[in-house]
């Protein structure tokens, strides 16, 4: 039985470079107004932070992951595990799950609104047995991530759209083999792979427009070979969604995604590796129960017919000629 009046605060004092220590104090201020019991874990890093979920789940208390994306992901798959209830704060640098969720990018405003917050129970994508919220991806976004983890100066959007641009300089594309469930297998030549189980990621990227948090599915979306001027030109659109509408881009949905590739890449998820190719990603639906303030605007657009116009098996434009 969850308690939801006694809360762990699981909080990376290092995240969003020190932001969420920062806030720790009067984020846990907001939560003492509505629950008496109100407790703070710091980690040292993420297996030690699903030690933590994993004690405070044990123990019939809400666990509340104050960090990034990966701190959050890391937190998931103790809660999950064990039955327990979650709740995330944006304490990171990009906060893509929450922005998903169509809340606030402020810690202490999300903590109030829980107060009236409702059980959502949503899917838990794994590679090969790590467990994600966001989207999981590899190739040259495996490369982008490496830049994008190494700066300093940066962060959010910002650091993301730089590490895209100076990835691209010295990318080649990558010959993936991927396979959808129990579909033959295809070839992909291009740039990216990614089983996405929520919309954002990169710090406000709508890379995966109609993902669904509670559809039991990932979207598969695939980015094949295009010249680096048209990439340039096309990048901007997946800020609003828009590069699924194009030619060089195809979304499938399954359970199920098997990749691999023919030369070495790590698949990266929430910003932090998780596995080296070849990879397995599976989904477990609704095998979360996460707390969100009723305020919360859950994307659920793939479980509905495409709109008009569009290919309900691509997600591209019917006429797209991009």
């Amino acid at each position: 039985m969850v308690d939801r009046g006694r809360l762990t605060v699981v909080v990376n004092p290092s995240a969003g470079r020190g932001r969420a220590l920062r806030l720790l104090a009067p984020v846990c201020a907001e939560l003492a107004r509505w629950a008496p019991d109100v407790r703070v874990a710091p980690t040292r890093d993420l297996a030690h932070a699903g030690e933590l979920a994993a004690g405070a789940t044990a123990a019939g208390r809400v666990v509340v992951a104050l960090g990034g994306d990966g701190l959050a992901g890391a937190v998931a798959g103790a809660v999950a595990r064990l039955g327990g209830v979650l709740a995330v704060l944006p304490g990171g640098r990009g906060n893509d799950f929450v922005r998903g969720l169509g809340l606030p990018d402020d810690p202490r405003r999300v903590a109030a609104s829980l107060a009236q917050a409702c059980e959502l129970r949503v899917d838990l994508p794994e590679v090969d047995g790590r467990p994600y919220l966001g989207i999981a991806s590899v190739g040259y976004d495996s490369d982008v991530q490496v830049i994008a983890n190494r700066a300093r100066l940066l962060r959010g959007r910002n650091v993301y759209t730089y590490a895209t641009l100076r990835a691209l300089a010295a990318w080649r594309p990558v010959r993936f083999t991927v396979t959808v469930d129990d579909a033959a297998p295809r070839e992909l030549y291009g740039y990216t792979v990614a089983a996405a189980n929520s919309a954002y990621y990169g710090g406000g990227m709508r890379f995966a427009p109609e993902a669904d948090v509670t559809d039991g599915l990932v979207e598969v979306v695939l980015v094949a070979d295009a010249p680096k001027r048209t990439f340039l030109a096309l990048f901007p659109r997946v800020f609003t969604g828009g590069h699924v509408h194009t030619r060089h881009v195809e979304v499938l949905r399954g359970r199920e995604v098997r990749i691999s590739a023919d030369r070495p890449f790590d698949v990266y998820a929430d910003g932090d590796p998780l596995a080296p190719l070849p990879a397995r990603i599976v989904v477990r639906p609704r095998a979360l129960r996460l707390l969100v303030p009723s305020s919360a605007s859950v994307v659920t657009g793939a479980g509905g017919d495409a709109p008009a116009g569009r290919d309900a098996t691509t997600g591209r434009d019917a006429e797209a000629g991009v």
